[in-house]
């Protein structure tokens, strides 16, 4: 979950305004940053409202609020974060320029707090229920059947 939003939604961030800026823009580009944006929101949303482990939304809910939070108090150390060097492979430096820009705007504040109000629910930690747990009967000793 953590690398879908980082990588998925920073590369696709950064593809929809590369292309943006472009003249003439790129629309096969443009379409498949926007599909990239729905499948990470996709994800983003079927784990927040399933009901699966609330570390699928703990985790990456701590990493997002914990990165913005060191941009709020040292920016230059957030963004030495994000991989820029040459020597990465260009996918990967274009995911890192599009996470500069969710960081940099907040969207990563906002799906952090997102993601970790499910946490807070009850439900969330509780066993799930068993069907078929109602249904055995233990017998006693004694008896025949």
């Amino acid at each position: 979950m953590t690398a879908a939003v980082l990588g998925g939604g920073g590369w696709a961030v950064q593809q929809a305004v590369g292309n943006a800026a472009a003249n003439p823009p790129d629309n096969q580009r443009m379409w498949i940053a926007l599909g990239a944006m729905a499948a990470v929101g996709l994800v983003v949303g079927l784990v927040t409202a399933g009901r699966i482990s609330p570390l699928a939304t703990f985790v990456p809910s701590m990493v997002l609020l914990a990165w913005t939070v060191v941009y709020a108090l040292d920016v230059n150390r957030a963004l030495s974060l994000i991989p820029s060097e040459p020597s990465v492979n260009q996918i990967v430096r274009d995911a890192g320029f599009g996470a500069k820009t969710l960081l940099t705007t907040g969207v990563y504040a906002l799906l952090g707090v997102a993601l970790f109000i499910p946490v807070l629910m009850p439900s969330r930690w509780s066993r799930r229920h068993d069907d078929l747990d109602e249904e055995y009967e233990t017998t006693p000793e004694g008896s025949y059947y």
